[in-house]
């Protein structure tokens, strides 16, 4: 049914966004279910990115939408300073079954931008609480985006998301990234390029290790277009971590629960790191909710560090663990277990794979990468960056298509409930509109 628009948009800057663009020709969104949108004109849209990366169990799902409202009315808000509710503590359990080694410790926040502020400050708090609080150092990595915070930012490597907002923290460094020119068109792990992590090894030996707090990765780099990391790679990053009493931290807000075919990246590339950071796919984007999983090593010493009942670290969010959220998240969680996501997604990623890489022989194309349920295709450039992209973002929603755009780079990763129907007809809309470039 066709909504009309009587209301201003003006009054509304929207994020990440072309403004001007949008509001020339809005896009908006007035219902979803399942697999598909309904827009503004009542168009049905098929999500091809799982919202941003969030939707996995698909949209419209009445368990977690009951289970929101019956806390709504049960336990509204809860503070969780020094104050706790059940719900907090059975979805930490939950997580912490499913998380990789002994990451047995879940911190709340309410996005990915806020996991990743956490686990920076963690880390800075883990070596003060262990007699080497000159461990002021980060190290990130080009092409990564870690959210939009000023931890986050100094990490990231991203230009666009930085250059407007200063230089954030000091003494950042960022490892090369791990596309290089033989990697084009590879399905899932490059052969070559471990040796990219040897960076790490080289601020080792530049700066100290005893200046070096942690590194941050994606073990899969998601929105900057789908690097997959060489074999061996971040074993090596873990190695050169133990060597020399760095903390690894893996951001996993777009990996984490079954994109790529198991529960986290670090079970896919068999790396345990000492943090992960998630949100997206925790609540299916129902409520916005982030958390940090902590190992038992970064807990125990920072609690064992501070003074009988004082506080252990101080940090957290009025809405950290907030009920709504948890439920959300809870009920979630049932979901994956009920209707086997992961191993849904796993079953379902050979077909998504074959379909993406079939598209190579569109001209238009220049790169495809991909892993378990997400990809990325680069498109050649018109006139300027992202100018291609922009206009093809519109085209694939005009032939009823979501995809998400970076630059000139188109990034697919549907919802883990889809149907071989649903990755026929996703493929067959991007062929249609990329031929026409």
């Amino acid at each position: 049914m066709t909504q009309t628009l009587s209301n201003s948009l003006e009054e509304h800057w929207m994020p990440f966004t072309a403004n001007r663009h949008f509001k020339a020709n809005p896009r908006l969104i007035v219902g979803a279910e399942g697999m598909y949108y309904t827009t503004h004109t009542g168009a049905k849209v098929l999500d091809g990115s799982a919202g941003l990366f969030c939707v996995a169990a698909g949209h419209g799902r009445r368990e977690i939408a009951e289970a929101v409202q019956r806390t709504l009315t049960e336990l509204d808000y809860a503070p969780p300073f020094q104050y706790g509710h059940p719900a907090s503590f059975e979805l930490a359990r939950r997580i912490a079954a499913l998380t990789p080694g002994d990451l047995n410790h879940v911190f709340y926040a309410n996005s990915g931008s806020e996991a990743v502020e956490t686990a920076l400050k963690i880390a800075f708090a883990y070596h003060r609480a262990r007699g080497e609080g000159q461990r002021l150092r980060l190290v990130g990595r080009e092409r990564a985006y870690h959210g939009v915070n000023f931890g986050g930012l100094t990490v990231a490597g991203m230009v666009n998301n930085k250059k407007a907002f200063g230089l954030g923290l000091p003494g950042a460094v960022h490892l090369r990234h791990t596309q290089l020119p033989e990697h084009k068109y590879v399905v899932g792990q490059p052969d070559t390029g471990a040796e990219l992590a040897d960076d790490l090894q080289r601020f080792v030996d530049l700066h100290g290790a005893d200046s070096i707090a942690a590194v941050i990765v994606e073990p899969i780099a998601g929105s900057t277009g789908v690097l997959v990391p060489p074999k061996g790679y971040l074993n090596r990053l873990r190695e050169i971590c133990d060597a020399h009493h760095i903390l690894l931290i893996f951001d996993e807000v777009i990996c984490g629960f079954g994109r790529t075919g198991k529960n986290f990246g670090a079970d896919s590339f068999g790396v345990v790191p000492d943090m992960i950071t998630m949100a997206k796919a925790l609540t299916n984007g129902v409520v916005p909710m982030g958390a940090v999983a902590v190992s038992d090593r970064i807990y125990e010493t920072i609690t064992g560090a501070a003074p009988e009942s004082a506080i252990e670290l101080f940090h957290g969010y009025t809405y950290s663990g907030c009920p709504v959220a948890t439920a959300a998240g809870l009920a979630t969680r049932d979901i994956f277990d009920a209707e086997n996501l992961v191993e849904r997604a796993a079953q379902m990623s050979p077909k998504f794979l074959e379909g993406l890489f079939d598209l190579k022989d569109l001209p238009v194309i220049t790169d495809i990468r991909g892993y378990g349920m997400i990809g990325g295709i680069d498109l050649a450039p018109k006139d300027a960056p992202g100018v291609r992209g922009l206009a093809v973002m519109q085209q694939f929603y005009d032939a009823g298509l979501m995809v998400k755009m970076t630059g000139d780079c188109v990034l697919v990763s549907p919802p883990l409930v889809c149907e071989d129907k649903h990755l026929d007809e996703m493929f067959t809309k991007l062929r249609d509109v990329l031929k026409s470039q």
